[in-house]
Parts: C-alpha cells; structure tokens; sequence
C-alpha cells in the first residue's frame, strides 16, 4: 500500500455544496462592510448591530423564504442556511436576525389568510420585524408543556400572564411569536393539547402588561427576560386552532436547528481559515509553526468534523423541502454542528497561543460565540436522549 497521499493542493477549499453561488457572493460582498472592528465595538457596548441587519434587509436576504406572493423571493430552506453559513463564514454574526427565517414559517404554515396579507409583506420589506419568540421559560427549560404562561380567553381577547426567559431580540422586534397554555394540563387529553400560539403586535403591549428585562451574558446575544402582567391581546393574534400550538412549534424546529447548524458550520470554516492562514505564516524556531504536526493534525481534524456535519445538514435540509421526516436528520445535525463549530474554535484558540486572547484578533470573541451551539436551540445532551429513544428504540431517559 502507497504511503502517498493525493494532493489537492492547487484546489480551491470549498464547501461541499455548490448551491446559491449568487446568493453566497453577494452575502460575502455585503459582509465585507461589516469587519471585525465593527462586531468587536458592538460586543464591547452589547449593542444590537442595527446598521447590519438593515443591510440584510435592504438586500432582501431575511425575506427569502417568504413567497413571492407576500413579497418574498419564494426559496427553499437550503437558501436560508445558505445565506446564514456564509455570514458567519466571513466572520459576522446571524443571531441578531435568524429568528426571522423560521418564526416566519410557523406564520406562513399555520397562520390564516387575513394574517399573512396582513404581516407577511412588511416582514418581507422590513418595515416590521418579527424577531422575537417566547417560549422557554425560567422553571420548565426545555420541558416546554409544563409551562406555564396562560392565555385565557375573555370576549374577543386573551388575557396572558407569566414569564418568559431567554426571549433573545426582544428589544429589537416589533412582533413576537409566543406559546402560552390555553387549557390547564390537568384538563387536556393528550400532553401535547393545550398550548397555542400567538403574533403578539409587541408596539401595542410594551408597558402595557409585558415588561421586557436585559439579560446580560458571555456574548452579545441581546436576550431578556418577559414579564406578562394581564396583557391583553386581540383572539385575532392566534395562530391556527386554540390548543394545538405545540405542533406548530414542533413544526417549525426543524427548520430552526437547519439554519442555525449553518451557523456553526460557517463559524467553522471561519476558525478553519483563521487558524491555517495563521499556522502558515506565523514563524518560530525558524519556520512555519503550521509545519509541525501537532499544529497541523488538529487544525485538519476540525475541518473534517466540519465536512461531516455539513453532509448531516444538507441532508435534514434536502429532506425538509421534500416535505419528508426529518427530525433525526436535523437533530443530528445540530448535534454535529455544535460539536464540530466547538473543536474548531478550540483548535483556533491553541493555534494562536497567547494572541488568541487579545481582543485585535476577534478570536477570543468568536470562541465565546461558538459556544452556544452546543446549548441552544437544543443542548447536545437532549439531542442525544432524542436518538437514543427515536431511532435506537431505546427507553426514554427523561
């Protein structure tokens, strides 16, 4: 057996998929506006970063997945995730507006006609977002149907009260998409029965029985806390059948550990190239660090971590759009993302020793960031019980 190795060396590193080469140049041309000078100063004021969400906006990249009808470009999922890898690939951030893509769906799936003539077209050219959407909460965590925020009905509102945590962008929306119980769980057949969903008009509620709190944390994720004294909202504001909101959520999670695995994926490109180009150049002892081994091995082992949960992604995206069972395919893909996007960052981390740690380098910023995909939207812990049950047959562990 030859010890050679085949060289692809004068080839192009690209991603495994060619898909939305437009889409990703220009996403790639926009993110040239927005440096690391510019995350940087927006981290160290935990400032929204308005200026590039506009820009998305503007250049119609948030309104993607809304069709055409409603003043979308009408694309599938993959163009959505296309669009987020390659942000975080040129090193910005999609959190400040990727709830957009897939609260949006639970609307456009579930909502009626009057609601999405109504909200849909502005979501589209931005003169609202929809942001914002409520659903954990400070005592259930991700046990969400023991929740217990409620929304009762009285005449032609619902009265909401309770709390919500982790309620990311609330500051910045102007909608809000929340999971509230409707009947006590003590009276509903099914555990799954009972909560519904609601498009909260949030510039008409604000000081007027919710409270929105800021919670400070390791990254500039511009998360809250929500209080809901007896807000009142109009019965119009919910979406599909009273009772069956979980399905709508569950509906629309897919999609949400599709897009945001991108994320993961693009940051590990991202660290990838930050880490290599480094690893070439930096010289000590006389030459490249990128020539020892112990450098390079765990610099090629991320990446093909990356090239792995990539293929998992595409495949939960590809099966999405054709309408197919996708659950495990997104979960696991999220898990792999999550675990891929962490080794990279580490790996990043080592490869520039100390200078890692200065601020200049946007590094340290970056590996605070990853961190969270093995958190949210799902810890990496469930998706393992939901594997272990779902496809392994295995007893539930929870």
């Amino acid at each position: 057996m030859s010890d050679s190795v085949s060289s692809a060396t004068d080839e192009p590193v690209l991603p495994l998929t060619d898909q939305y080469p437009e889409i990703r140049e220009a996403v790639a041309k926009l993110c040239e506006g927005f440096p690391g000078e510019y995350w940087r100063e927006k981290d160290e004021a935990r400032a929204y970063p308005t200026e590039f969400v506009q820009a998305l906006t503007d250049s119609g990249f948030l309104s993607v997945l809304i069709p055409e009808e409603y003043g979308g470009a009408g694309l599938p999922l993959s163009a959505g995730a296309a669009i987020l890898e390659e942000i975080h690939k040129n090193g910005c951030s999609g959190a400040a507006c990727h709830a957009q893509m897939y609260t949006m769906g639970t609307v456009l799936r579930h909502g009626n006609d009057e609601q999405k003539k109504q909200y849909l077209p502005k979501i589209a050219s931005g003169e609202l977002r929809l942001q914002a959407f409520g659903v954990t909460e400070p005592t259930s965590g991700t046990d969400t149907l023991s929740l217990r925020t409620t929304a009762v009905r009285d005449g032609d509102e619902y009265v909401v009260n309770g709390q919500k945590v982790w309620t990311s962008r609330a500051e910045h929306s102007d909608l809000m998409l929340l999971l509230a119980r409707t009947t006590p769980k003590d009276k509903v057949a099914k555990r799954t029965d009972g909560l519904s969903v609601f498009l909260v008009d949030m510039r008409a509620v604000k000081g007027k029985g919710m409270e929105i709190k800021p919670i400070r944390t390791m990254i500039n994720h511009n998360t809250t806390e929500i209080f809901y004294d007896n807000m009142r909202i109009p019965a119009s504001s919910l979406i599909g059948e009273e009772g069956k909101g979980f399905r709508y959520i569950l509906d629309g999670m897919n999609a949400e550990r599709v897009l945001v695995s991108s994320e993961a994926l693009g940051d590990c490109q991202w660290f990838a190239k930050m880490a290599s180009t480094y690893a070439t150049e930096r010289v000590v002892f006389g030459k490249p660090i990128g020539t020892n081994q112990g450098i390079q091995f765990p610099i090629a082992e991320a990446y093909a971590h990356f090239t792995g949960a990539q293929m998992m992604v595409q495949k939960a995206a590809a099966l999405f759009e054709a309408g197919l069972p996708c659950g495990a395919e997104a979960n696991i893909g999220k898990y792999l993302a999550g675990e891929a996007v962490w080794k990279a960052a580490d790996t990043c981390m080592q490869t520039y020793g100390g200078f890692a740690f200065a601020e200049e380098y946007h590094i340290e910023r970056k590996f605070r960031e990853a961190r969270i995909f093995r958190t949210a939207p799902i810890s990496s812990n469930l998706v393992l019980s939901f594997v272990a049950e779902h496809v392994l047959g295995m007893p539930r562990s929870y």
